[in-house]
């Protein structure tokens, strides 16, 4: 899956819902279609999101699991 696809997706129907690894940051996530995922500042919206391939997104779930953006 390459990113500028991801990006090339209409996402203004996906459901967004807050992250469980979101305790002070409002963080929202949504599925955007074959494993892929987009997250957003659910305080600010139309800032923009910003998406991740299958690969992408557990990458970034067990670094968030190993305190590696703390």
């Amino acid at each position: 899956m390459e990113k500028n696809e991801l990006y090339a997706r209409d996402i203004s129907r996906a459901q967004w819902g807050k992250s469980s690894y979101s305790l002070q940051i409002c963080v929202e996530v949504a599925e955007i279609g074959g494993g892929a995922v987009a997250l957003r500042d659910s305080k600010n919206p139309d800032l923009g999101d910003l998406r991740f391939t299958p690969e992408e997104w557990a990458a970034f779930r067990e670094g968030v699991r190993a305190g590696e953006f703390g």
